[in-house]
């Protein structure tokens, strides 16, 4: 079987994925430092003309959409809220038929200004990173003192009904490792949903530990243990109406969510018999990989068939060497045909990608 044979309308793979949830980076800058992404310095950012126009980015999702049976689009970064065009694109995207799920993945910077206009242009949630509840420690890992202004996006995106409003949480091993039952309780307070992500080598440092990766079993143990009730067991105060304190700090009951997970990469619980959850994403020591159905776009236009790969595909100079949409549509499900079957973080050959997150976008 060859790569054209069987695979016109759709991005399968040789191992029969089809890939259906499109993860599009609008730049690879951030207004953050976070240690366990990049240095202090920032990194050698991509020079304009080397990004994707907005055009060129709407052209794009148009052929995923249209011609190769993406369904979900998902903008990331970097940071995708510094992208000046970013109402404008998710507006173009929101336009297209069939219409697709359009969500976006921020450190919320900016955000609570931004979340209306997001909205009315089509956006239907976001994701916003969030490490830690303490402002001393956020500043340590971010390298900015910005904890309010991302708490201040999580609220206007709420307020703007880009919900459910997801927050992703990196643990790390002696750094922000005892704050797991802290942020499920603000989760749980405002209505938000918590997802926990094993870290991944995808550091700019190329100084990824597994040693010192929080794993999803620890971090289940962790929520499930909770910690003591100040007040005794039980006890029931009136809880912050900011960071969650004062609600019982015993541990949570958590069960397996009955509904199907389908390809989504995060396992779910329901906490305390439902309806509230949260998820782990257990990217390294639970991989999802034989239920992939991502494909994903880069900045510069480089399709990159799993988040791990070490080669890309150049859509970017097919476009503007004068490529029609169908030979656009050929480049990309090529790309996909030749994805692997697991990203092999275990395996001793195991090479990291030379981009890091910030330049492959989540």
């Amino acid at each position: 079987m060859t790569a054209a044979r069987g695979t016109d309308g759709v991005l399968v793979d040789r191992y029969g994925r089809v890939a259906r949830d499109l993860r599009v980076s609008l730049t690879d800058k951030c207004n953050l430092r976070c240690t366990y992404c990049m240095p202090a310095e920032g990194l050698p950012w991509l020079a304009g003309p080397q990004l994707l126009s907005d055009d060129e980015i709407v052209r794009l999702v148009r052929v995923a959409v249209e011609r190769l049976g993406v369904t979900e689009v998902r903008f990331t970064g970097g940071e995708p809220l510094i992208r000046p065009g970013v109402v404008g694109i998710v507006a173009a995207v929101a336009a297209l038929t069939p219409r697709p799920r359009i969500s976006l993945t921020t450190n919320g910077l900016g955000l609570d200004r931004l979340a209306p206009a997001l909205r009315a242009a089509g956006l239907d949630r976001v994701n916003v990173s969030l490490d830690t509840l303490d402002a001393a420690r956020f500043a340590r890992l971010t390298r900015r003192d910005r904890l309010a202004d991302v708490l201040a996006g999580l609220a206007g995106a709420a307020a703007a009904g880009l919900t459910p409003v997801k927050i992703n949480s990196v643990l790390m091993r002696g750094v922000n490792d005892d704050e797991a039952p802290a942020l499920l309780r603000f989760a749980l307070a405002h209505g938000y949903e918590l997802r926990f992500i094993e870290q991944m080598p995808l550091d700019a440092q190329h100084g990824w530990d597994r040693a010192a990766m929080v794993t999803a079993d620890e971090i289940l143990a962790t929520l499930r243990a909770g910690t003591d009730p100040p007040t005794g067991a039980g006890a029931r105060v009136e809880a912050d109406p900011h960071t969650g304190a004062g609600l019982p700090r015993t541990g949570f009951d958590l069960t397996p969510d009955p509904a199907e997970r389908g390809a989504a990469p995060a396992e779910t619980w329901l906490v305390d018999g439902g309806p509230a959850r949260v998820g782990v994403i257990g990217s390294v020591t639970r991989p999802f990989c034989g239920d992939c159905d991502r494909t994903r776009l880069t900045a510069d236009g480089q399709v990159r068939a799993c988040l791990f790969a070490t080669e890309e595909s150049d859509l970017r100079g097919a476009l503007r060497a004068g490529a029609d949409d169908d030979e656009l549509a050929r480049r990309w499900r090529a790309a996909m045909w030749g994805k692997r079957a697991g990203h092999g973080i275990d395996d001793p050959t195991f090479l990291q990608p030379a981009r890091p997150m910030s330049a492959i976008g989540g």
